[in-house]
């Protein structure tokens, strides 16, 4: 299993995107856009986190084995991994917020990032501990969106 925290990962994406921003300052337009991705994905990370601690399961990314329920529902129903979406939207909303193409470019490296070393290691942890279950749930809802 990796060892950095995937925050730490959407962090270190976000100092990447201060770094590559046009310095513009954004436009009624683009902050409005900005804060509602913002608001989005917070409530995503938020709802999901809830659901997590109410199903008494672990949402610790460094020992997906360690959880004791398949959590289907709510943002779950829609992706399988809707922390990593909510983390994304906050990088997008940066992005926005930042301008420049280039403040896209950290959001696209997070996504591959955590594709290849988070998520498919919690995949197979997620298969060995629910099983049949887990694979019927992979064929009803997508990995991202």
């Amino acid at each position: 299993m990796p060892v950095v925290p995937p925050p730490l990962i959407a962090l270190a994406a976000g100092a990447a995107q201060h770094r590559l921003a046009s310095g513009g300052r954004p436009g009624v337009a683009r902050r409005l856009a900005a804060g509602g991705v913002a608001a989005a994905s917070v409530c995503l990370l938020a709802d999901t986190s809830r659901r997590f601690r109410q199903a008494g399961t672990t949402f610790e990314p460094f020992e997906p084995s360690r959880s004791t329920e398949l959590v289907t529902n709510g943002p779950n129903s829609i992706t399988r991994n809707p922390m990593y979406v909510g983390m994304a939207g906050l990088l997008t909303a940066h992005a926005l917020y930042r301008g420049g193409w280039a403040t896209a470019l950290p959001v696209a490296a997070f996504v591959g990032v955590i594709d290849r070393i988070q998520i498919r290691p919690e995949e197979a942890a997620l298969r060995e501990v629910f099983g049949q279950a887990y694979d019927d749930y992979t064929r009803s809802v997508r990995r991202w969106l």
